[in-house]
């Protein structure tokens, strides 16, 4: 599998929004829905309570670890940091900690962060995925032929591989 970078929110200030905006946006049972789901799968579901941040600082961290071999170990990290532990990856001082818990170059990560470098890759990595149907996080592309939108059960891919293979 490969992880390619999206730029859900573009439209986020650096700072993120309050969470409350997502409250007011999709209802307050939202978190609670998630929360269910999260554990029917033996997930923790603990996203930071004050903030919604802008990924797009992860997001450019992550391209670093791309070439630096270790997008892996750095977006399942960020994954964890968010949903599980509370921790704004929005923040360039949070996302740093974590880059460089996994094997970054702390210098590096602050480069990327002061700077633009990766922003053009994510932008355009983002626009060829809503190109193909993508609208949302997260998106998989089966076989270069078959998209599956959304966090879903096992059965959807189950039945979208079994589509595949009779297709």
């Amino acid at each position: 599998m490969t992880w390619l970078p999206f730029d859900l929110h573009p439209e986020y200030p650096a700072e993120g929004i309050p969470r409350e905006q997502l409250h007011a946006r999709y209802g307050s049972s939202f978190h609670d829905r998630l929360r269910e789901r999260f554990a029917e799968e033996g997930l923790v579901y603990n996203p930071p309570p004050d903030v919604v941040p802008n990924t797009m600082g992860a997001l450019r961290v992550s391209e670093l670890a791309r070439e630096r071999g270790l997008h892996a170990p750095v977006h399942d990290r960020l994954m964890d940091a968010y949903w599980a532990e509370a921790r704004n990856i929005g923040d360039p001082a949070e996302l740093r900690v974590l880059a460089v818990e996994v094997g970054l170059d702390g210098a590096e990560v602050d480069e990327v962060l002061s700077g633009e470098e990766y922003r053009d890759r994510v932008l355009a990595q983002t626009a060829q995925a809503v190109s193909i149907g993508i609208t949302g996080v997260p998106g998989f592309l089966l076989d270069r032929r078959l998209l599956v939108l959304g966090a879903q059960p096992q059965e959807v891919f189950e039945r979208a591989f079994a589509q595949l293979d009779s297709g």
